[in-house]
């Protein structure tokens, strides 16, 4: 009778761990829009064979975080929107200890994915309100709140600023 009592508890549990890695799978809808940032690596939650795919609605349903600024490429202030890296990194379960970011020109950066902070960088994908375009330094802006921590007012911060980000790699 224990060896069925058993048997029994090792059921509900391998079916209470499926139906938590259904629900994570759940978090990270497929895109059907036009894919604007893909991420691969060391990352747990994907959609796509191993690779996490963003369009815009994807982006949208995780949390999002705007700030207003100035930058060294553009002129005045303005008010950017998106996801924070940390909280991309912590949907997609990364393990990893560093970010490898590249852009649409290839233009790529390397950093520790500690850095990645609730202070910043920020995958900006609206500023002022609009959806960048590729001329506008779109989709994607890694950005930094530059006049509010006067930490990211360095070479290696603005290194970082990547902008027409459309791939991550997370890496060990």
């Amino acid at each position: 009778m224990n060896s069925i009592r058993r048997f029994s508890a090792a059921l509900m549990i391998a079916a209470g761990l499926l139906s938590a890695v259904a629900a994570r799978a759940e978090i990270l809808p497929a895109p059907q829009g036009d894919v604007i940032l893909t991420v691969s690596g060391a990352i747990t939650n994907t959609n796509d064979d191993g690779l996490a795919r963003f369009d815009m609605a994807v982006l949208d349903g995780l949390p999002r975080h705007s700030f207003a600024t100035s930058t060294i490429w553009t002129e005045g202030v303005d008010t950017y929107e998106g996801v924070l890296l940390t909280d991309l990194l912590k949907a997609l379960g990364a393990t990893g200890t560093n970010v490898l970011a590249k852009a649409l020109n290839d233009y790529e950066i390397t950093f520790p994915v500690a850095d990645a902070t609730v202070e910043g960088p920020l995958l900006a994908y609206r500023a002022n309100g609009k959806p960048m375009s590729i001329r506008e330094k779109g989709p994607i802006w890694m950005i930094f709140p530059y006049d509010d921590v006067e930490a990211f007012r360095t070479e290696q911060t603005y290194s970082r600023s990547i902008w027409q980000l459309d791939r991550i790699v997370v890496t060990e």
